[in-house]
């Protein structure tokens, strides 16, 4: 009787009990992402052990006995907040919060699992402390803040690295193209252009961007065809509410605002999607649809337009699908005049000395989509696929002299257009599984299509008559004074990448001392470059014409004019190369926390390379194939100290090896305006030894200081040179036995204050600066290019720096932002760049070398949330606007010393632009 008494009292408790319970329930969001949900935040009443975290969607429901609570809401990288609550039996309080960035100490909050927000700035800073491995990311939020449009100038926002004036190539720590990888979400891209082993960077809209990692140190799971960077673009994904988003821009640039007229050639359309095609008997000037001459372009302003969408479908209870897409348009006009002159002697006379006018339209079409499915919180698939289109027009005219020009002034006049495009479509699927706490897996798939053309490059060349008036004429010394010129390359890709990591030596629920990973990655690419050049030789003063009439070149090259019965003739040159790089890996890697302070990576990576190319080409009609198949072993080595919550030391230490590009490889000639390349078949790949040694320090979320030392030793380093021959060709060698780089990177991020009212609306102003001081040292060996490649060499010196290494890189920002209300704010960011002179081209023949000269950069970004769904922008870029200028250092040359020459100077003017965002 007394046990039946004392279940009916319990049973009668604990109704009551819960019938004095409510409910608190809401949704967290991410204040700084467009009010994104945060997933796995911690939800707790103070005082109490009711806590729980947000689900997938950032949704918590709390159940508590009815009183009063203070329920603090928090989550890795944001600010904590507090909220003094009531709770009523059998009601339901909804509170729903947006979290935004704080100055929390690091070591506050511990939360295992959960994902970083790889857009903002604060939670990519926490992985990188809490990361193993030495890496650097940018994230969407600081490109925002930053004022930067494209991938290669987000690059440059980090320690060490810079990009070359002109192109979207970037150099790491004065290591070029060669030395760098580049991925997306951990895949490989393929190349736009024959000399380059990485897609040009600049291509790349920050639209499609959530971050970009910059790992300087070699991994395993990385292709080792590496030495300066691994350069990862993470695709953007749908987070948050559903959203639709409109934005436009416009801007001008100074130099073409000044202009009364700006010139493009003719063909190409505005959007950049037009092709032109060689006519059925392309050896006739006048069989050709598009104009020799230059077209007067009367849009010159710049604009920009962009849409995105996204939205999350529930599946389940468990399940959802986040979908995002976004497309964009870009033009770009841009004008540089100044001085231009190649092969300059050691006594200073240039063979060439053009006064150049460069009218310039860029284009870049972008349309992206994911989809990122979660079936449930251990396994989830995303769906990436891409499409882009990218085109660059420049249209250049030279003036002046040229020793090969006829008459006793040897002067004359070029004019030159090439549309350049490229077309890629990338889709990858990837899909991440967690079997247990102590097994899971990764895997990928990718495949992508690159077709780069050249569709109808066209120059003219004029030099006056030899009758004495004022009259020109064409000049035909060689193939290239007037031709047409088409040239394709095709690139497939397909890639994969399967890992699966096991967690051993457990030490509490989700905690292990160690972790063994496996995995196997592959890619296999095709190339296929074909180029045909057609060049037309009119007699020399046949054909008559005043200065005035350059540009009506189509009468002078027409059936009237061009006879081939007549004495005029033409040529068609054809070259062809095609090829495969197949590489197939299989690494692995162990990660032991031997305590809690230190913790060791060690990896190996095993290759099979086989890389083959095929040519057909002048110096080889009837076609040569080389076959370079190495298996090659890698080992590395990653190390962290944690000497403080605050403080790590982390070391790496790898082999890895640089391999020669396809073009490279090739006897074939590519002819620009003064200056010609032919490649080497008999290249081979260099071998590189890489460590680091940093220290880093984190006093809040967002502040960081650190300090990185750096070295490499490049075995048979690959080179740019000038052959020992009349021809004065540009090809590439091996040029030394050994090249060393060494030197120190500083970091720092500081708030210089920081505060909030009693609305918790902030005001910050924030300082920033990264700097790297260099050390390169290579020497050159005439005899072993000699004896390697069966060509001379006349190296100037016999040491040289490396080409395109400056010594000093400096980058600085400093930015104010405040909040008038929670949907109102302003951010204003002044940022400026520094590059020291460096090596551009190594010095032969007594001739000193190229210098690029010093140059800074300053920026002005404002970015305004007029309200919660209206953005404005301003940016007011290149402020300073300096001379570009290249020289040689021939006053520094061993043996003769004479005046350095400007080689190469020019001004790319200020950009000015308005942007408008609308969300839906």
């Amino acid at each position: 009787m007394k046990l039946k008494l004392f279940i009916l009292t319990l049973f009668i408790s604990t109704l009551t009990f819960a019938q004095n319970k409510g409910t608190i329930a809401g949704v967290l969001t991410d204040k700084d992402s467009n009010n994104e949900t945060l997933p796995f935040a911690n939800v707790l009443l103070k005082g109490t052990p009711i806590n729980t975290t947000t689900d997938i969607d950032g949704k918590y429901n709390l159940k508590a006995p009815a009183g009063n609570y203070v329920i603090q809401f928090s989550f890795i990288g944001y600010e904590t907040i507090e909220v003094a609550v009531t709770v009523k039996s059998d009601e339901t309080i909804t509170m729903s919060k947006a979290l935004g960035s704080s100055s929390y100490k690091l070591d506050d909050v511990v939360i295992k699992a959960a994902p970083t927000n790889r857009q903002k700035e604060t939670a990519l800073l926490l992985d990188q402390k809490n990361a193993v491995e030495i890496k650097q990311s940018i994230g969407a939020q600081e490109l925002s803040r930053k004022g930067v449009s494209d991938v290669a100038s987000a690059v440059t926002k980090v320690s060490g690295v810079s990009k070359q004036e002109g192109s979207g190539s970037v150099f790491v720590r004065g290591l070029g193209d060669r030395y760098n990888v580049t991925t997306l979400n951990g895949l490989p891209l393929p190349s736009n252009n024959p000399k380059n082993k990485n897609i040009l960077l600049d291509i790349f809209s920050t639209d499609i961007v959530e971050s970009v990692g910059i790992s300087k140190t070699f991994e395993s799971q990385n292709y080792a065809d590496f030495g300066g960077a691994n350069v990862d673009i993470v695709s953007k994904k749908m987070t948050g509410s559903p959203f639709i988003q409109i934005g436009v821009g416009v801007g001008t640039n100074s130099n073409v605002a000044k202009l009364d007229n700006f010139y493009l050639q003719d063909g190409p359309s505005y959007s950049g999607f037009s092709k032109t095609n060689a006519p059925s008997n392309p050896l006739l000037p006048y069989n050709y649809t598009n104009s020799w001459d230059r077209q007067e372009r009367k849009n010159t302003l710049n604009n920009n337009i962009s849409l995105s969408a996204g939205k999350k479908f529930n599946l389940g209870a468990n399940s959802t699908i986040s979908a995002f897409v976004t497309a964009g348009f870009d033009a770009e006009n841009k004008y540089n005049e100044g001085i231009y002159r190649t092969t300059i002697t050691a006594q200073g006379a240039a063979n060439t000395d053009y006064f150049r006018k460069s009218y310039q339209f860029n284009t870049n079409s972008t349309v992206m989509g994911t989809a990122d499915y979660k079936i449930n919180r251990n396994n989830s698939i995303l769906f990436t696929t891409l499409f882009l289109n990218s085109t660059s027009q420049d249209y250049s005219e030279y003036e002046g002299f040229n020793i090969e020009f006829s008459g006793l002034d040897q002067i004359g006049f070029i004019k030159r257009g090439t549309f350049d495009k490229t077309q890629l479509i990338v889709n990858q699927l990837l899909g991440k599984h967690k079997y247990n706490e102590r097994i899971t897996a990764n895997w990928g798939l990718g495949y992508s299509i690159l077709d780069n053309t050249i569709p109808d490059r066209m120059q003219n060349t004029f030099v006056p008559s030899s009758d004495g008036s004022t009259d020109y004429t064409f000049f035909k010394n060689s193939s290239i004074n007037n031709h047409r010129y088409y040239q394709g390359l095709t690139e497939k890709e397909w890639s994969a990448n399967i890992s699966g990591s096991y967690n051993f030596a457990k030490i509490a629920e989700d905690e292990f001392k160690g972790k063994v990973t496996l995995g196997y990655s592959g890619k296999m690419k095709t190339v296929d470059f074909d180029s045909q050049q057609y060049s037309f030789f009119p007699q020399t003063n046949k054909t008559l014409f005043s200065k005035d009439e350059f540009n009506n070149t189509d009468q002078y090259l027409d059936s009237t004019n061009f006879d081939l019965a007549a004495g005029d003739s033409s040529s068609k040159l054809s070259q062809f190369y095609n090829g495969h790089l197949n590489i197939h890996s299989v690494y692995g890697n162990a990660l032991y926390n031997f305590s809690d302070k230190l913790s060791v990576l060690l990896g190996g990576r095993f290759e099979q390379i086989e890389q083959y190319v095929y040519y057909i080409s002048l110096d080889a009609p009837d076609g040569i194939g080389k076959t370079y198949a190495p298996v090659k072993f890698l080992p590395s080595i990653i190390a962290k100290y944690k000497l403080t919550d605050k403080q790590n030391l982390k070391f790496a230490a790898s082999n890895t090896y640089t391999l020669p590009q396809f073009k490279e490889k090739v006897k074939i000639l590519f002819q620009e305006v003064g200056q010609s390349y032919e490649g080497n078949d008999k290249l081979y790949a260099s071998t590189n030894y890489n460590a680091d040694l940093s220290w880093e320090l984190y006093p809040t979320s967002d502040e960081i200081l650190s300090l990185t030392a750096f070295g490499k030793l490049i075995q048979n380093p690959i080179n740019e040179m000038y052959t020992n021959s009349s021809s004065g060709n540009i090809t590439w060698a091996n040029t030394g036995d050994n090249a060393v780089v060494a030197g120190i990177e500083l970091e720092l991020r500081k708030n210089i204050y920081e505060t909030s009212d009693v609305n918790n609306l902030k005001e910050k102003l924030s300082f920033g600066f990264n700097g790297s001081y260099m050390y390169q040292d290579m020497d050159l060996s005439n005899a072993k290019v000699l004896s390697e490649n069966g060509f001379g060499a006349n190296f100037t010196y016999t040491n040289s720096k490396l080409s395109g290494a400056a010594d000093f890189l400096a980058n600085t920002d400093i930015s104010f932002s405040k909040e008038f209300k929670n949907d109102k704010d302003i951010t204003a960011t002044v940022t400026y760049a520094y590059v020291s002179d460096k090596l551009a081209v190594i010095g032969t023949s007594e001739r000193g070398n190229l210098i690029d000269k010093s140059v800074g950069r300053l920026d002005f970004i404002v970015k305004s949330n007029l309200s919660k769904k209206l953005n404005l922008g301003f940016s007011f870029k290149n402020i300073l606007n300096p001379v570009y200028e290249r020289f040689t250092d021939q006053s520094n040359a061993p043996l003769i010393k004479t005046a350095d020459v400007v080689a190469s100077s020019y001004k790319i003017g200020s950009n000015l632009s308005l942007s408008l965002n609308y969300k839906f």
